[in-house]
Order: C-alpha cells, then sequence, then structure tokens
C-alpha cells in the first residue's frame, strides 16, 4: 500500500474533515512542521510560565488560612484562598476548548499529533486539582516549540519544566553532603531513574543503578521557586564530579551548564536514538513495527544529532509506514477528536460548553474509555497496544458515544450515506458503506460509521 492522501490524514493527522484538504504528498505532509504554528496561533493556550504568580498566590493564601484558622480572620482567609484558587482553575480549564478546537480545525494536523505524542513521552501528572489541570500549559510552553526541532532542546526544557520537577519529586531532591542538606529529605531518584528508562535510553540502555544514582547527584540544583519558576540553587547541589555512562561532569563550582551537557550527551546516544525511533514507530504504526524501519530512523537520528524532522521523514518514507495500515488502534483522545472534526463541530460549541457538558460529552465518555484527561496512570505515559484499548467497557464506551455525541453537538446529522465518504475516504469498506446506507435514522447511521472499526483503527 503507498501514500494516499486520505490514509495520511487518517494515520498521521487528526483524521479526514470536510473542507480541510488532506496533504496531497509526503511533502506536503512534512510541510506541515514548517512555518508559523497556525493552530496555537488561532487557538491559544497560556504557557505555564504566565501562571507562575498566580500559583504563588494561591500557596500564600492557603498557608495564610491554615496559620489563622483558631483566630478572628479565619472566615475571611479562608474565603480569599478559595476564590484565588477557583479563578485559578478557571483559567487553566479554559484550555480544554482551544486543545479540541485545535485537532478539529488543524490544516496542519501532523504537527498536532506530533505534540501529544511527546507529550505521552514526557508525561507529567499534577499532584492536585491546581497541576492536574496545567498540564496543557505545561505542553504548550515546553512540548510544542521543540516537536520539529532537536530533540536535546526539547530534553533540557523538559528536564527544568517547574511541571517535571514537581511530579517527580525533584523539586526536594538535595544533595546528601551539600551545604543546604541540614534538615532535608536527601537525594530522590525519580527523576534521574525517568530520564534514563522513560526519556533516553529506554528500559534496555546500557546503564545502571550506579548511573542512576551519579545522575541523581548531577541534577542536585534544579529546582523551584513559588513565582519564578525554575531555579538552580547551587547550596543543595552534591559537591564533586560525577560519572554518568562513563564520563564525569561537574566537579568544579556548581554549575547548570554540568547538566546540561550530560543532556546534550545522552540526547546522541545510540540507545537514546533507538528507543525514540522504535517509541515513533510503535506510536504511529504498529505495536511490532517493522525491525528495519525502526533501523533506518535510529540511523537518521544520530547522523543528523537528533534532528526530528528528518526521523519522521524517515519513518514516512518508509513502505511500513502504510502497508501496516489499521493496526494502530485510536486511543480515546485521538478518536474522539477525530470524530469531532469530521462532524465539524463549531470550535464556538466546544467553547460554550460549562464545566458540566465537558463532563458528560467528552471527559466521562473518554475515562469510560479507558483515558482519563491528561491523567496517564504513571510517567511511562499511555499504553500502546491495541489490547489496552479493545477491551469489552471500552468498546462499549465507544459505541455509546458514537451514538449519542453528535446529537448532542448537532439538531440535524448529515446523511450517513456522504458521511461516510466523508469520515473515511478511500478506506471505506464495503461492511461500514452498508452499514451507513441501511440505517433506519441519521443517528444510527453516523454513530455506525463512527462506531466501525475502520473509523477506531488508523
Amino acid at each position: 500500500m503507498a501514500f494516499t492522501p486520505d490514509i495520511a490524514a487518517i494515520r498521521f493527522g487528526e483524521g479526514l474533515a470536510p473542507d480541510i484538504a488532506p496533504a496531497s504528498s509526503l511533502d506536503a505532509l512534512l510541510a506541515q512542521l514548517k512555518g508559523p504554528d497556525l493552530a496555537a496561533k488561532a487557538f491559544p493556550i497560556e504557557p505555564f510560565s504566565n501562571l507562575h504568580a498566580e500559583f504563588a498566590n494561591v500557596s500564600a493564601l492557603q498557608r495564610a488560612s491554615r496559620r489563622g484558622r483558631n483566630g478572628p480572620d479565619a472566615e475571611d482567609l479562608t474565603k480569599a484562598y478559595k476564590a484565588a484558587r477557583r479563578a485559578l482553575n478557571l483559567r487553566l480549564q479554559g484550555a480544554f476548548a482551544p486543545t479540541l478546537s485545535r485537532s478539529i480545525t488543524s490544516t496542519q494536523p501532523f504537527r498536532e499529533r506530533l505534540t501529544r505524542f511527546w507529550a505521552d513521552h514526557f508525561t507529567v501528572v499534577g499532584k492536585n486539582n491546581l497541576t492536574r489541570n496545567a498540564v496543557p500549559a505545561y505542553i504548550e510552553e515546553t512540548i510544542r516549540p521543540h516537536i520539529a526541532g532537536n530533540f536535546a532542546d526539547m530534553l533540557k526544557a523538559v528536564v527544568t519544566s517547574p511541571m517535571m520537577l514537581d511530579y517527580l519529586d525533584q523539586n526536594i531532591s538535595v544533595g546528601p553532603n551539600s551545604r543546604g542538606a541540614k534538615g532535608r529529605r536527601g537525594l530522590n531518584e525519580n527523576l534521574a531513574r525517568e530520564l534514563l528508562e522513560l526519556h533516553t535510553l529506554g528500559v534496555d540502555g546500557a546503564y545502571t543503578q550506579t548511573d542512576v544514582r551519579q545522575l541523581a547527584e548531577l541534577l542536585t540544583g534544579l529546582t523551584t521557586e513559588l513565582g519564578t519558576g525554575f531555579t538552580f540553587r547551587d547550596k543543595i547541589v552534591e559537591p564533586g564530579g560525577e560519572t554518568v555512562l562513563g564520563r564525569t561532569y561537574g566537579g568544579g563550582p556548581p554549575a547548570l551548564r554540568d547538566v546540561t551537557a550530560f543532556l546534550d550527551d545522552v540526547a546522541r546516544h545510540p540507545d537514546t536514538a533507538r528507543h525514540i525511533a522504535q517509541k515513533l514507530a510503535v506510536h504511529f504504526t504498529a505495536d511490532s513495527p517493522d525491525a528495519g524501519m525502526v533501523a533506518d530512523m535510529a540511523d537518521v537520528y544520530l547522523s543528523t544529532g537528533g534532528a526530528l524532522v528528518p526521523v519522521y521523514e524517515a519513518m514516512l518514507r518508509h513502505p511500513f509506514a502504510w502497508d501496516s495500515f489499521g493496526q494502530k488502534v485510536k486511543q480515546p483522545l485521538d478518536f474522539i477528536a477525530s470524530a469531532l472534526r469530521v462532524l465539524e463541530v463549531p470550535p464556538a460549541s466546544l467553547q460554550r460548553l460549562n464545566r458540566t457538558k465537558r463532563a458528560a460529552y467528552i471527559v466521562t465518555p473518554m475515562t469510560a474509555m479507558g483515558q482519563k484527561w491528561f491523567r496517564p496512570a504513571g510517567p511511562d505515559g499511555w499504553p500502546e497496544e491495541a489490547e489496552a484499548w479493545v477491551t469489552p467497557q471500552g468498546l462499549a464506551a465507544r459505541i455509546q458515544w458514537s451514538m449519542s455525541a453528535p446529537s448532542a453537538f448537532f439538531r440535524s446529522l448529515p446523511d450517513p450515506r456522504l458521511f461516510v465518504g466523508a469520515a473515511l475516504g478511500d478506506v471505506a469498506d464495503a461492511q461500514v458503506k452498508f452499514a451507513a446506507s441501511a440505517a433506519e435514522t441519521r443517528r444510527e447511521g453516523v454513530g455506525l460509521v463512527l462506531a466501525s472499526p475502520r473509523f477506531q483503527r488508523r
């Protein structure tokens, strides 16, 4: 099977849309990563750095409320804290509509898919309601600007992100022999371990527990400050040099450049190249991708020093990228986004949804399908295997949403006989065409198309 615009849109984009032409060639698909980020401009999401002052204010009001809970101003202090927290939460929830609107309307859908891939690769999960709702802000600032750049730059942005430092407890890690060690909790290895195991070398990479420990010591100093975000605090840096993967870093006065030097080196490691190539291939093509394609991608990664676009191109130009069509099951967010896209749900309709309707139409159904809104279970992100998504409960939830959600957005639905072509183009098979034409109602016909295996897979 060779490139077709319809397969490209379904497999590497957000799906087909009646009034948005799919990429006409591989070059056109790759060109979606060049030039301005049109969807981000059309539907802005606040970057995390815009929110430092608000988080600091909420934290200060919370402390004041706790200190004064037995005093004469206890009620006023509690009200002030709750009001500030509620205002920040509403501000963070403002990312909901833009996130979906980008998927629905984007003329650069490969960019959207890659953003979600890398956000999953560098998963963060907030530890409370506020930081859980701040994940889109983290993605906007830390992930999205780098998806068409160099892996090392994205890695450095992630490792110095306040969200990642908080999620993996780096903000409480202190060098045991540092000047600031007294009264602190000591060294925390979480970020060091996940950086090697998940973000770079992979679980089968050539590192040891000693490397994890030495890297954890090297990372001391990376922390966060309320109101300002990331900071490098030299007084909590473990003194002396640290040897990681056979090379020694530091040893002189504490400096952030020692950390970034390691990140540059590990980004160029052959195991990192293989790990990144494998993950991309698994996500976009098949749970068990062609070994030759993965090797080609890893070779390109190494030869370009971690430039990402050439790696994507190596994947797209390999025959397996197209021959394996249909082997991947859409994750719930991808499924819902592609359905809203082909239905042409207006962004204004999403913007008008209140919290109750957001939950009823999107968030709760996604959870029933097995995927909470930006809340994976752990730092390894969402599973890729089809078996994780093709479950009795998950399939039932997909069918129920397919049959009910379109009517929640539109009083009048499209003719299913036309809709099947709009949704699936040249990959529509005889079975789904028959189901669409034989449906007794438009609601049933549209639902059958969305619930069909052809639409659920890519």
